[in-house]
């Protein structure tokens, strides 16, 4: 039976660059002195390299601010944001590195912890520079052949832990003479860097994508030996007879400088030869025609190296044209296996991409010598994306609550506003509230929300009459408030069932389901303070909840309805809230509650607890979305 092969598109690329741009002036601020003297040969190597600026996980006490999966998860999570991709539809998590936080496990596994994504198929590419490509091309095989639909590919290296000068301190002979040239000429040329790229078989529905139309890798380790490696001493003839665990203990190998990254500047240049070579092979098949060609995406270590790739290209017979080159090493730095991703990232939100163009990527790695070539070919249109109505970066303002001038009022409303903002900072991390504020929340996830919301809302009137039941008559008009509270809630539900079904829901569902887990919690809650004498500690709960109608209902409703261009008849519900929750003496009777007799200092302490638990409870029912 015939394969059915399928096309692969990259439809979002994410980045993350770690902390604030470090100058070639900063540069030992961050990695520190060698021997507490000046590098003697940093002005010569950055003047070969051509990095101007580049970005580094340590601050100026050379402590870690990231990890490597850390930043690739940062990538991931950008480059989720952009494809406007939800974390759950993710099938495949494929990594590349160079070296990860841990020996053991994987680095994919490690990634794949700090991503949360949901349980999938998982792949760990180790290398140098190639292994972003390698992690690409395996994700872009698992497309092709259709096992799996929906990828992440990502790519993260953080080399400033290898070369910052508390790592040389035990070496002895590094202490008196400085760095050797193998690893000197890395540390003034790498830095640290994540990417991360979404891969499915359907192109984006609007704005542009890349179409993968091949992948090629070619090792050349049986015919060379290594050329950057770490965990070992070459010995004069370039063979290796011990590695970096054979040293009786880790004290020993690091004293030896065996734990040193080292680049062998008399093999490097192979780098280069093979790289052309590999590139005039796929020429010479078919499979690049260079007058095709609109860009070209080339992995060059350094500036010092593109000039001899550009004469060994004359020498064939073939010039590119300055314009069709694109790299951002000045500017980003060398990121190692993070460098296609990072390059491809600004050139794809450049506005310089255009339909059916053609790219052709090169990376090259000289571990032990591997070469890899991409093409991509630019599918879509280029109209602009729209954007999310609010942001997670927004001010967060608390509901405004009119009191009495009394110390005792005045402390409880200061205590309720640090209880919300720590409330709405968590809720714009829950993941269903989190695609709002980023524009990837989609049909069926809003459909969601509005089925697990409507059970809470039937059970808001109840919990509220109830405790109008339990308030004795020394406190008529707080009762009286409640019961009116209760008659205004309890036509809530039916706005949000229209609302449901206007957006294709099933009635049946509406009367089929079930509270979710955080929904029990939170009804059970509200039930068991509404039974008891006098709940005035209730208030606190009212405070959340009629505070996110207040606050944050209508925002969420207009940010809904602008990303999934729905009816007004469709997100009533939540703009309802707005003004209801502010126009319907609503907080009015709040306040007035809140300025009467009853405030007591107790009280206030049990109206705050109240007010934490309700919205711990509240975040929970939301994060719990779908879990019944």
């Amino acid at each position: 039976m015939k394969k059915e092969y399928h096309k692969v598109y990259i439809n979002s690329i994410g980045k993350h660059l770690p902390n604030s741009a470090v100058h070639n002036d900063e540069m030992e601020d961050y990695l520190g002195l060698i021997g507490g003297k000046p590098s003697r040969t940093r002005e010569r190597m950055l003047k070969q390299n051509g990095i101007i600026t580049r970005y580094y996980a340590l601050d100026r006490d050379q402590q870690s601010t990231e990890s490597v999966s850390g930043m690739a998860n940062k990538a991931i999570q950008d480059c989720l944001t952009k494809g406007k991709v939800n974390g759950s539809e993710i099938e495949l998590l494929t990594a590349g590195t160079t070296q990860g936080d841990l020996p053991v496990p994987g680095f994919a596994s490690m990634v794949h912890a700090e991503s949360k994504l949901p349980v999938c198929n998982i792949v760990s590419h180790q290398s140098v520079c190639a292994s972003g490509i390698m992690a690409l091309k395996s994700a872009y095989l698992h497309v092709l052949t259709g096992e799996n639909e929906k990828a992440i590919s990502c790519a993260s290296d953080m080399p400033s832990r290898m070369f910052k000068s508390s790592r040389f301190d035990k070496q002895d002979n590094i202490q008196e003479k400085g760095l050797p040239l193998d690893t000197d000429f890395l540390r003034w040329m790498l830095s640290d860097g994540a990417g991360a790229m979404y891969l499915s078989n359907k192109p984006n529905s609007s704005g542009l994508s890349l179409e993968i139309e091949w992948i090629d890798v070619k090792s050349y380790a049986n015919s060379f030996g290594v050329c950057m490696y770490a965990g070992t001493n070459k010995k004069r003839d370039g063979t290796i007879d011990k590695y970096w665990l054979d040293y009786a203990n880790f004290s020993d190998a690091d004293a030896e400088s065996a734990i040193n990254l080292k680049q062998d500047i008399k093999l490097v240049n192979n780098t280069i030869n093979l790289g052309v070579q590999h590139l005039f092979e796929l020429i010479d098949k078919g499979e690049i025609d260079p007058k095709k060609m609109d860009w070209l995406v080339c992995h060059y270590s350094s500036e010092y190296f593109k000039q001899p790739i550009v004469e060994l290209l004359k020498k064939g017979g073939l010039e590119i044209a300055e314009e069709k080159w694109f790299t951002n090493l000045h500017e980003k730095g060398n990121t190692g296996s993070a460098s296609i991703y990072i390059m491809l990232e600004e050139l794809l939100y450049s506005g310089r991409l255009k339909p059916n163009q053609e790219i052709i990527c090169m990376v090259p790695e000289s571990g032990r010598f591997i070469t890899t070539f991409m093409k991509l070919k630019v599918v879509g249109d280029a109209k602009e994306e729209k954007q999310p109505l609010i942001s997670k970066d927004d001010e967060i303002l608390a509901p405004e609550i009119n009191i009495d001038n009394k110390p005792l009022q005045e402390k409880l409303v200061r205590d309720l506003t640090q209880i919300w903002v720590d409330f709405e900072l968590s809720m714009r991390n829950t993941p269903i509230i989190d695609r709002i504020y980023n524009g990837t929340i989609s049909l069926e996830d809003y459909k969601l929300l509005l089925l697990n919301l409507r059970q809470q809302v039937i059970d808001g009137s109840q919990w509220i009459a109830r405790a109008a039941s339990n308030v004795s008559m020394d406190y008529f008009d707080i009762r009286s408030s409640f019961i009116s509270h209760s008659r205004d809630e309890h036509k809530d539900y039916q706005i949000l069932e229209k609302n449901y079904i206007n957006c294709g829901g099933k009635r049946e569902d509406l009367y089929s389901g079930e509270k979710n887990i955080g929904s029990e919690a939170l009804s059970a809650y509200m039930f068991h303070k509404a039974s008891q004498p006098n709940p005035f500690d209730l208030l606190g709960g009212m405070f959340i909840i009629e505070g996110l109608g207040n606050r944050l209902a209508g925002k969420w409703g207009r940010a809904i309805q602008h990303e999934l261009d729905l009816k007004d008849d469709q997100v009533s519900f939540f703009i309802y809230h707005e003004t209801s929750d502010s126009n319907d003496n609503h907080f009015e009777r709040f306040e007035k509650a809140l300025n009467s007799e009853l405030l007591t200092e107790e009280m206030a302490k049990r109206v705050s607890k109240t007010a934490k638990v309700v919205a711990k409870l509240y975040q929970m029912q939301l994060a719990e979305i779908g879990n019944y």
